[in-house]
C-alpha cells in the first residue's frame, strides 16, 4: 500500500525537522521519516546537544523558528540561559529536552512522523521520483521529496549525481582542498559520542577491564589537544589548565545540576582513517572502540589534580543517552554525500572580502548561515583546517539537482567539502532544511517541480517572500527585527542586491536614515528585480525619504 503526501522529508535530524515545519506551515501535508527510533539527529541520537553557532545568534542572524526552538529548550530547562553551562556553546542541554521540544513543534504543525524507517529504494518516472520504499515495509509517494538524511541517502537511491570526500584542489583552487584531483576517501573524522556523569564517591571502585584494542588506542587518549595555532592547548579535568584553559569537564557539559552530565566529544575520540559513507559498519566498530578506550583512559589514567590518576567514578549515562550503554545511537558525522552541481558553493564564496561585512553576494538566497570552515582530520591528510569566514547565505541552486522533485535539506547541499564544513553545524543545517521545506511547499502549491521553483524567477521570489514573511533571514541585517513590518521587504530586497553599495561595509541598514545616492540606487535596482520576478507593477511616486520608507514603497502591494 502506498501512502501519499504533498511532501515527504527523509531524515529526522535538524534539517528534516525544519523542512517539515516549513512545508507544513505553508499548507502542505507532510510526512517526516527517520531511520532510528527518535528524531533530532545531531542533538539526540548523536548526543551533540551543545549547539555550534555564530556569535550574533542571541540577537539576529537566525530564523524565527530556530529562535523558537532555542527558547522552548530553555523554557523546558527551567528558563536557564545555558542549562549545561558548557563553555563551548551558548546553549547546552540534555538530548531528551531537544527531542521533546522538536516533537512538540512537529505535532503543532500537523506533521506525521514515522521512526524506524530507513529508505531502501526509490522508484522513478523519467527525472521524477514517484515513491520511496522503506525498511518498515511502507511505501511513500509525494509531489516533492526532501533528503535530510545524515548520509544523503536519497542521492544514490534516486540516481542523482553526488560526491563525497574532497573535490581536490584542481577543481576550484580552494586553498584547503587536498592536492590534485578528487579523493572520495578523504572524508573527515567522525565522533561516536557518549554521555558521562561523575560520582566522586565511587572513585574507589574497580574501573573494570580494558576494552578491546585499548593498548593500541590509548596513545590517542589525553586531555591536551593540538590547537589551530600549531601549539598545544593544555587542559585539566575539573580545574583550569596551566595556561588558563577552562576545564575539560565543562567543555560540553549538558547539565550543570547534579549529577552533572557531559557529552564526550573531544579530540581523543575523533575517529579518522575510516569510510563512514562507504563502510558504515566498519566505521561504527572503529568509532565505538576509540570512544570506549577514551572512557577507560579517563577512568584509569587521566591525571588527577591530587597527583593520582584516573576517575573510576565516571559512569556512562545510558538513560540520558536513550541507549542501553550510554553511547550514541549514531555517529556524529561531519560530512555526507553532497549533491554534485556545475556551480556548487565553494570555500571562496564564504571568505571575508575587503570592504565588506558579508561574504560575496550569491543570487537566489533562501537562508543564511555562518560558521568558520572547520575541517577535522581527513583520511590521508591529517592536518585540521580552521579558516575564518564572513556571514554568508544559502543559494537556492545548491538545493536542487537533476532529479526534478528532490531537494537537499541538510549537509548534503551542493557545496564543496571546504564550504560544507561551514554549513554543517546545527544552525546551518536547520537553515538549509527550512529553505528546502519552503521551496517544496511552493512547488506543491504552484503545480511545479521543485527544480522549476529554483529555476523560475517568479516561483523562486515567491518562496523567498514566504520565507521572509515567516521570519527567515535572507541576508545579514542587524537592525531590522523579525517583528518589524519592514522585515520581509528588507530581506527580500537584500536577496536581490539592495545592500551591495555602501551598505555592504556593515551589517546595519540604518532603516530610519536617508540612504546615500549609491544605496538608494541599489535599493531601487533590487526592487525592480523583485517586481519583475513577481509581476508587480511599478509603484507610484511616494516621496519616500528613509531607507525604510523607500523599501516599503518599492514593494507596495506585496503582502
Amino acid at each position: 500500500m502506498t501512502t501519499q503526501a504533498d511532501v515527504v522529508v527523509v531524515g529526522g535530524g535538524l534539517g528534516g525537522v525544519a523542512a517539515a515545519i516549513a512545508a507544513a506551515r505553508a499548507g502542505a501535508s507532510v510526512i517526516l521519516t527517520e531511520e532510528l527510533d527518535r528524531i533530532g539527529g545531531q542533538v539526540t541520537t548523536q548526543l551533540v546537544s551543545a549547539l555550534d553557532e555564530h556569535p550574533h545568534v542571541e540577537t539576529f542572524g537566525a530564523s524565527a523558528s530556530y529562535r523558537l526552538l532555542r527558547d522552548r529548550i530553555r523554557a523546558a530547562c527551567g528558563g536557564a540561559a545555558n542549562p549545561g553551562e558548557g563553555w563551548v556553546s551558548r546553549l547546552c542541554f540534555p538530548p531528551a529536552v531537544g527531542q521533546s521540544v522538536m516533537e512538540q513543534l512537529l505535532a503543532e504543525h500537523g506533521v506525521q512522523v514515522r521512526v524506524n524507517a530507513a529508505p531502501v529504494s526509490a522508484d522513478r518516472d523519467g527525472d521524477t521520483i514517484t515513491a520511496i520504499e522503506f525498511s518498515d515495509g511502507t511505501r511513500l509517494a509525494a509531489t516533492v521529496f526532501v533528503d535530510a538524511s545524515e548520509r544523503g541517502d536519497l542521492l544514490p537511491l534516486s540516481g542523482e549525481d553526488w560526491s563525497v570526500g574532497s573535490e581536490g584542489f584542481d577543481a576550484y583552487a580552494e586553498p584547503h582542498a587536498v592536492p590534485g584531483g578528487p579523493d572520495p576517501l578523504a572524508q573527515q573524522s567522525f565522533t561516536w559520542c557518549a554521555l558521562l556523569t561523575y560520582h566522586p564517591e565511587h572513585d574507589g571502585d574497580d574501573p573494570g577491564p580494558a576494552p578491546a584494542r585499548y593498548e593500541q588506542l590509548r596513545e590517542h587518549c589525553g586531555l591536551d589537544i593540538a590547537g589551530w595555532d600549531g601549539g598545544v592547548h593544555r587542559y585539566r579535568m575539573f580545574t583550569d589548565g596551566p595556561d588558563g584553559k577552562p576545564p575539560f569537564w565543562t567543555y560540553r557539559r549538558l547539565r550543570a545540576d547534579r549529577p552533572e552530565l557531559i557529552v564526550l566529544n573531544w579530540a581523543s575520540n575523533d575517529c579518522a582513517g575510516q569510510d563512514p559513507i562507504g563502510d558504515p559498519v566498519g566505521a561504527e566498530k572503529a568509532g565505538r572502540e576509540l570512544t570506549a578506550a577514551f572512557v577507560h583512559w579517563l577512568r584509569t589514567e587521566a591525571p588527577r589534580e591530587d597527583g593520582g590518576t584516573g576517575y573510576p567514578g565516571l559512569r556512562l549515562a545510558a538513560a540520558e543517552a536513550g541507549t542501553t550503554d550510554g553511547y550514541a545511537a549514531a555517529p556524529y558525522l561531519r560530512e555526507s554525500r553532497r549533491l554534485r552541481h556545475d556551480r556548487p558553493v565553494t570555500g571562496h564564496d564564504l571568505l571575508p572580502v575587503p570592504g565588506r561585512a558579508r561574504a560575496r553576494h550569491l543570487d537566489g538566497a533562501v537562508g543564511i548561515a555562518w560558521y568558520h570552515i572547520d575541517l577535522h582530520e581527513r583520511t590521508g591528510h591529517p592536518a585540521p583546517v580552521y579558516q575564518e569566514t564572513a556571514p554568508f547565505t544559502i543559494p537556492a541552486r545548491a538545493l536542487a539537482g537533476q532529479v526534478s522533485n528532490l531537494l537537499m535539506g541538510a549537509k548534503n547541499l551542493a557545496a564543496t567539502q571546504i564550504a560544507a564544513a561551514a554549513y554543517r553545524v546545527h544552525a546551518g543545517e536547520w537553515a538549509v532544511g527550512e529553505a528546502a521545506g519552503a521551496l517544496a511547499a511552493v512547488a506543491c502549491a504552484s503545480g511545479s517541480s521543485a527544480r522549476q521553483v529554483v529555476d523560475t524567477p517568479g516561483l523562486l521570489a515567491t518562496a523567498q517572500h514566504d520565507l521572509a514573511r515567516h521570519g527567515v533571514p535572507l541576508s545579514w541585517i542587524a537592525d531590522v527585527d523579525s517583528g518589524d513590518e519592514l522585515y520581509p521587504a528588507a530581506h527580500l530586497l537584500a536577496a536581490y542586491g539592495a545592500l551591495e553599495a555602501d551598505l555592504a561595509a556593515g551589517l546595519h541598514v540604518h532603516p530610519d536614515d536617508e540612504p546615500g545616492t549609491a544605496d538608494a540606487a541599489a535599493l531601487e535596482s533590487a526592487a525592480a528585480a523583485v517586481r519583475t520576478a513577481l509581476g508587480l507593477s511599478a509603484p507610484t511616486e511616494s516621496g519616500a525619504a528613509t531607507w525604510r520608507e523607500r523599501a516599503c514603497a518599492a514593494l507596495a502591494g506585496l503582502r
